[in-house]
């Protein structure tokens, strides 16, 4: 079989994603539900000015979900205790003899987090994969869509905070979790971060996703997340990341051209420093939906996407309701490769 997962820039069948349910994602008022709700919804309608998008709606939901999406969103139901969609959804892979393949893996609330439910949500993986008639891959590694990225070419990023969590992958050495992203996504390099951001690093947070302090717009380049603030905690976090990768290389054996994404000039919220961050944005066909943040940095961070994706036209949407409840566009989307 030897499945392999291509590139984010590679085309593209259709974007996948999960309509906030009730609980900790929805939030405590109306406010927060129909805040919620309508960015989701916002992200989607981006995405469909590119390509389809199959929307994952909990059937308690049908109703609601139909108010704040347009009829060219396909809706089909399963239960659902969460709505981050790159994390509970499987990972698309293309096997040598060029059908499409899903990798489920064991999804337990991001390391069994005290706050998170997941009866329903670790099934979602292989329920998309049979919707999207895939052939599904199953693995035995706890890891979630968030917490790798590939350039296609057999490099993949990952973190020890999250590959080898002992909450998630109890006793498993980084040889393990080479050997098991080999077998699943055919990456034969693996470029291990030592940590992720701090918010991330936090309660709510996945302990360490790399959606959020680097990727691979092109063979051999690598975008990382600059926060050039010292007095937030993720400016010597940065310091540390870049200084742990600038003797990696890509599986071919480059040097990485590293390219510094700034992070936006707000520095907390009311719960402390965030983690917002314009690398987690989702690329699709001839686009890239960006995250905004109503920051002094949002014309940089376009202007740097539309350098490193040439020919794709940048649409952004106001990310910050999606990080108040834990991630940006990235997190909440899946894409499926043609």
């Amino acid at each position: 079989m030897n499945p392999r997962m291509p590139s984010e820039t590679a085309p593209q069948t259709r974007v996948w994603m999960a309509f906030p349910p009730g609980g900790y994602t929805l939030g405590e008022t109306e406010a927060d539900a129909d805040e919620a709700r309508t960015t989701w919804s916002a992200v989607a309608h981006a995405v469909l000015e590119f390509e389809p998008v199959t929307m994952v709606v909990d059937p308690a939901d049908e109703q609601v979900a139909r108010r704040y999406l347009s009829g060219d969103v396909e809706i089909i139901h399963a239960p659902l205790d969460d709505a981050w969609m790159r994390d509970i959804g499987p990972t698309f892979v293309h096997t040598d003899d060029g059908e499409l393949g899903a990798v489920d893996w064991v999804f337990n609330g991001w390391g069994q987090q005290d706050w998170a439910t997941w009866d329903n949500d670790q099934r979602i993986g292989r329920f998309v994969a049979e919707q999207a008639g895939a052939t599904r891959i199953d693995s035995p590694i706890t890891n979630e869509g968030g917490g790798i990225h590939v350039d296609g070419l057999g490099t993949v990023l990952v973190t020890d905070t999250v590959q080898l969590d002992p909450m998630r992958n109890p006793g498993a050495t980084r040889a393990d979790i080479e050997a098991e992203l080999a077998r699943t996504i055919g990456a034969t390099h693996a470029v291990w971060l030592p940590r992720g951001l701090s918010r991330d690093s936090q309660r709510y947070g996945t302990r360490g996703h790399v959606d959020i302090v680097a990727t691979i717009p092109s063979p051999g380049v690598l975008l990382v997340h600059d926060q050039r603030d010292p007095a937030h905690p993720d400016h010597a976090v940065m310091q540390e990341v870049v200084a742990a990768l600038e003797d990696t290389t890509d599986a071919d054996g480059r040097l990485w051209d590293i390219r510094r994404m700034p992070a936006p000039q707000v520095l907390t919220d009311d719960e402390g420093p965030v983690d917002y961050s314009y690398l987690n944005h989702l690329v699709v066909n001839d686009g890239v939906i960006a995250c905004s943040f109503n920051d002094p940095h949002d014309d940089e961070a376009v202007a740097l996407l539309r350098e490193c994706y040439p020919g794709r036209r940048v649409v952004t949407v106001d990310a910050r309701p999606i990080f108040a409840r834990g991630g940006g566009v990235h997190c909440i989307t899946q894409h499926q490769p043609a």
